[in-house]
């Protein structure tokens, strides 16, 4: 089956295998080794895909998610069949050939354009999830299915309304092609040049990269609160901040993960993505960097809208290590790849200490500045497990809603140094989420309380679970060679896309000057929630 999968990309690939110089921008070490349990490893992953893709198709398909518990599904992606289309290019790796052609067949039939439910679109969501996945199969493939760059072509083509002006409105009514009037953050307004860059190749309309583009140019041009760090709130009526609040986690996050991403995939020699992100990195290192009074474990902390440090992390922030450990190879930068590193200890912290081996969706510490988290004083409890692992759950934070940063950042630190304790961490992360999350009913569920285990579930297995956790869990298991982190660059629901062969080194090696930012002025009003689950069902007793 394999032979199947990677056939198709010997082409397609074999640009990206040119000799580079002595000095190159590669971020995977030559030197990993495959421990000898490998094979068995994958089919740990593949079955656990399995099992919930089956259970998927039996309850859900083709509506958008599966609800494990009550064996139905909810449609909170517009009813296109998220997790399907969202699941490709993890079927195309592990070699499931039948069901991909299946689902390729399945989306070039999808009607995107009108909403199958009565909610809006997000832009940003059907961007990661639907034009990734469409846009990511047709490459592995070898560009075997046109249909889906068709379809890619409407659903960006109706997207494209969103731009009333360089800034996009977060939400589109597309039954009516009308934004919804409302404040964005930078991570809807600034993740989309991956994927409507690459729809602009294929479809032969540069208008679109223009579009997603020129919003990361004028977001990257603003005043902000730490040099070249934005402000995580942004109002698309009139292009400017909103609020002060900055953070590595949702709200921020992937607009800073696509500056260093785009940068490599282009291979453009305009330096500002490049040397956007490495201002922001180390802006970020003078200003959010922490350790813990206990462990020593490295963090990086959020600053709120009074310019206080919030001293909390979350694992939808835990990308950063990965990101992290990315851009400093590509900036040949060996200090960045080193705190990176020590990001990515800190995040795996948080599964190692609780009793599931899972980590939870929000943490507080305490560092030499206090422990302020603007959620009141931690209680003695959260205090006497700060004192055994260097961090504590967050109240109400508890749950594993079955994210992948923590392991997508292990997966880089595995290829960036072969370093086998990568490999183990992912072969306990498997272990616990076929113990603790399966259901006693179909498939696997998020949990609420990941440091019970007898913990009660949650009713909703999002998309990204097939697009993303079991896909960097099994990559982690693979062969290095196959999706190489020097052939792809990863859009951030995991779908990888191929890369240009890497140039010597990225950016300009120095950080963006003062005189390019104007003095930051903050102006308040409400910002939208942070990946929220939109039809997230009522907590389901274990």
């Amino acid at each position: 089956m394999l032979s199947w999968s990677f056939r198709t990309l010997a082409l397609a690939l074999a640009v990206s295998s040119d000799v580079v110089g002595v000095l190159s921008a590669r971020i995977q070490t030559p030197f990993i080794r495959l421990p000898s349990d490998a094979a068995r490893r994958r089919q740990d992953v593949k079955d656990i895909f399995l099992t919930s893709w089956n259970a998927y198709k039996e309850f859900a398909f083709p509506h958008d998610d599966l609800t494990p518990i009550s064996e139905s599904f909810t449609d909170g992606r517009n009813g296109w069949g998220a997790s399907a289309v969202d699941a490709l290019s993890t079927l195309f790796i592990i070699g499931e050939e039948q069901i991909f052609e299946e689902i390729v067949n399945f989306t070039s039939h999808i009607d995107f354009t009108i909403s199958h439910t009565t909610d809006t679109v997000s832009i940003f969501e059907t961007t990661i999830r639907y034009l990734g996945g469409m846009l990511s199969a047709y490459e592995l493939s070898g560009q075997k299915y046109p249909a889906l760059i068709k379809q890619a072509e409407v659903l960006g083509t109706k997207m494209s309304a969103a731009f009333v002006n360089v800034v996009p409105f977060g939400q589109l009514n597309f039954n009516t092609s009308t934004p919804v009037i409302q404040t964005s953050n930078i991570a809807e307004a600034g993740t989309l040049t991956l994927e409507w860059s690459r729809l602009a190749k294929y479809s032969k309309n540069d208008t679109f990269r223009a579009l997603a583009e020129n919003s990361v140019r004028h977001i990257a041009s603003l005043p902000a609160p730490i040099p070249a760090f934005p402000a995580q709130g942004i109002d698309p009526s009139t292009g400017q901040p909103v609020g002060a609040y900055v953070t590595w986690g949702g709200g921020s996050d992937s607009y800073l993960e696509y500056l260093i991403k785009y940068a490599r995939i282009t291979n453009t020699n305009d330096n500002l993505f490049a040397d956007t992100w490495h201002t922001a990195v180390d802006s970020s290192i003078h200003t959010l960097l922490r350790q813990s009074t206990v462990g020593n474990h490295t963090y990086l902390a959020d600053l709120d809208d009074s310019r206080t440090i919030r001293h909390i992390g979350s694992h939808l922030a835990c990308f950063m290590a990965g990101n992290w450990i990315m851009g400093g190879k590509l900036l040949n930068n060996n200090t960045i790849v080193n705190i990176g590193l020590a990001l990515n200890e800190g995040c795996w912290n948080t599964y190692a200490s609780t009793a599931t081996g899972i980590g939870p969706e929000a943490f507080g510490y305490i560092s030499s500045d206090g422990s302020f988290t603007g959620s009141g004083d931690p209680s003695a409890g959260d205090l006497a497990f700060y004192n055994r692992h260097g961090f504590y759950i967050l109240p109400g934070d508890s749950d594993y809603f079955m994210r992948p940063e923590v392991l997508e950042s292990n997966f880089y630190a595995w290829r960036a140094t072969g370093d086998v304790k990568f490999y183990e961490r992912a072969v306990s992360a498997t272990n616990s989420f076929a113990t603790f999350l399966k259901t006693p009913t179909v498939a696997f569920a998020p949990i609420d309380d990941v440091d019970s285990t007898d913990s009660d579930f949650i009713d909703d297995m999002e998309s990204f679970w097939f697009a993303e956790v079991l896909k960097y869990l099994y990559l982690t298991f693979d062969d290095p060679n196959r999706i190489s982190l020097d052939n792809f660059v990863f859009n951030t629901e995991a779908h990888p896309f191929i890369a240009p062969p890497e140039k010597a080194v990225y950016g300009s090696g120095t950080l963006r000057p003062a005189s390019q930012f104007q003095p930051f002025k903050s102006t308040s009003g409400p910002l939208p929630l942070v990946s929220f689950s939109p039809k997230l069902p009522t907590k389901i007793p274990n």
